[in-house]
Parts: C-alpha cells; structure tokens; sequence
C-alpha cells in the first residue's frame, strides 16, 4: 500500500465484539473490487466489551487495519471525527459498525461518486430497526429539519463516501458539538443519495443509543445548529403581548358600557404562574444557549485518543 491510500474506510466502534472481525473481512473483500490500495480505521469508543481486545489482534495480523481507542467514551459523532482527522484517503467512507450498513454497497457508492460526486449518502430502504426507534427517528428529523431550515431525511445517517476536499472542509468547522448529517448540508458541495438494503444487527443485540440518549443527541443538535427556538420565543412573547393589548382594549370599552363585573381571583392568578412559567421557560431556554457557548469557548478537544495500532500517517 502507498503512503497516501486511495479509501479510507471510517467505522466507529462501541460493543461491537462480536462482529469486528466479519466487518473487516466484508470490508476488505468490498473495497478489494475498487482498490488493493486503502486503510481500514476502528474507532474504538470505549466501549465495555472486549472490542479492543479484538482490534489488537485483527491490527496484528492486518496492517492496513488501523485501530484507535479512545481515552474514554465521548460518543459516535465524536469517533466519527477522530477517524475523519485520522483519515488520509482520496476518498473516505463512513459506515457504522453493527453491519446494518452493509460493506457490500461501497462500490456502487464508489460508482456513483465517480460520476461527478463530492458526496453520496446511502438512503437506507426498509429499515430493519423497531417501531420506536423509526418513529423517534422520523419525528426527529422533521423537527430538526423545521428548526435548522434544511431538508433532512429519516432515511440517511451515518454510511456516506465523501471527496477528500468534503474531509477537509468538515475538519475545519470548530463545532463543539457535532452531528455530521447537518454538518454536511452546511458545507455545501455536489452530492447524491443511493438507495441501499438496510441489514438486521447479526449479532441480535439491541443499539446502544436508548431512547435517553438519543433524546440527548437531538437536544444537543437542535441548540447547537439552530437559533431558531430563541426566535420562535421571540414570536411566542410578540403574540401573548398582543393578546393581551386586544384583552385590555376590550375591557376598557365594557368599563366605558357600565358592563364590568368583579374580576374574580382564579383568573388572576391562573394568568400570573402562566407569565411567571412562561418567563422561567425562556429565560432557561436563553441559559441553555450561553451554556452551550461556555462549551465552545473553553476549548477543549472533542476527544482524547488513548491508544493508536498501524497509524503510519
């Protein structure tokens, strides 16, 4: 293999073990069709079975298999970019490590990208995931689609094969937090969708995003690339004070008309905790946000590799 190979192939990996080394195997003999002349990158996140164990030995015996263990866990987005960073590839393929995201369709990604692409994202038919996590996933992305003003679709994660100018444009975005499906709508460039099958998990593990995290991710996501709930505030307060001016306009012309009557307590207070609850509710919203810069401003790196096996780059 040259120094500068031609794929490389990004897997984040968290409690995976038992399918690490039939990924590898499939990858190889998918991308041996294009290429003898690529790089397999495992992003190992820290995960709490034997997955690196497994990466020792895979690296051993294979040096185009290249293994990184994180310092501790940080998250998917977050060994996506470390295997983007680590990437030295013309071309670079994402896809996740459970098998859902079948190797076998890397060369009609590839096809499709030569066609002129910058970027091909596998749109997943069928999806083999249950009820809650496709209802979870649909309502989502309708709602991150309304709050970012982008059209983004159910059906795409993770498994895309981008140019290395796409590479090199999503390493210098300074995002904190990331979610690399919207990154790759900002930065712009050509690009296409394929559809693929999408797999069942053959090991019958359930994913590892429960509903508490994902609940997380798109909390994270929805704050840090849109400012639209804070408009969406704007317009809440714009509304209530102009419901408010009509009410009071209203009870000035039936104070004039001798037709008012002693406003009684309940609605009084009813309508003080709802201003009161409504306040809180913004202000906590305005708070998030400032939070959110305190966490980019500090710094910190997204991740902390640990351990490294192959990396010649």
């Amino acid at each position: 293999m040259s120094n500068i190979p031609h794929i490389s192939i990004i897997s984040p990996v968290y409690g995976a073990a038992a399918l690490l080394d039939e990924l590898v195997k499939r990858i190889k003999k998918s991308v041996s069709q294009i290429t003898q002349d690529y790089e397999i990158i495992l992003v190992e996140d820290h995960g709490p079975d034997d997955s690196w164990k497994i990466i020792q030995e895979i690296c051993k015996k294979d040096e185009q298999v290249v293994g990184i263990r994180h310092s501790r866990n940080f998250g998917q987005q977050y060994a996506l970019n470390c295997g983007l960073d680590h990437a030295c590839g013309e071309w670079i393929v994402t896809l996740d490590c459970d098998l859902q995201d079948r190797p076998e369709e890397i060369p009609a990604m590839y096809n499709k990208a030569k066609e002129g692409f910058d970027i091909v994202l596998a749109s997943r038919q069928n999806r083999q995931d249950d009820f809650l996590k496709k209802m979870f996933s649909r309502i989502f992305y309708r709602v991150l689609s309304y709050l970012t003003d982008t059209d983004l679709d159910a059906s795409i994660a993770n498994f895309a094969i981008y140019n290395r100018k796409v590479v090199d444009a999503l390493k210098s975005m300074n995002d904190y937090y990331r979610y690399y499906p919207t990154m790759i709508h900002w930065i712009g460039f050509k690009m296409a969708k394929l559809e693929i099958q999408h797999a069942s998990r053959e090991d019958g593990k359930n994913s590892s995003y429960n509903f508490k995290k994902r609940l997380t991710l798109a909390f994270d996501t929805i704050i840090s690339f849109s400012d639209k709930p804070l408009r969406l505030t704007v317009k809440l307060g714009l509304l209530i004070s102009l419901i408010s001016t009509i009410f009071a306009v209203l009870l000035i012309v039936l104070y004039f008309l001798d037709e008012t009557s002693v406003s009684g307590w309940s609605s009084t207070f009813a309508s003080l905790w709802f201003l009161s609850g409504l306040m809180i509710t913004i202000l906590g919203m305005v708070g998030i946000y400032v939070g959110k810069i305190f966490e980019n401003v500090k710094g910190r790196p997204t991740y902390i590799v640990g351990e490294k096996l192959n990396y010649k780059h």
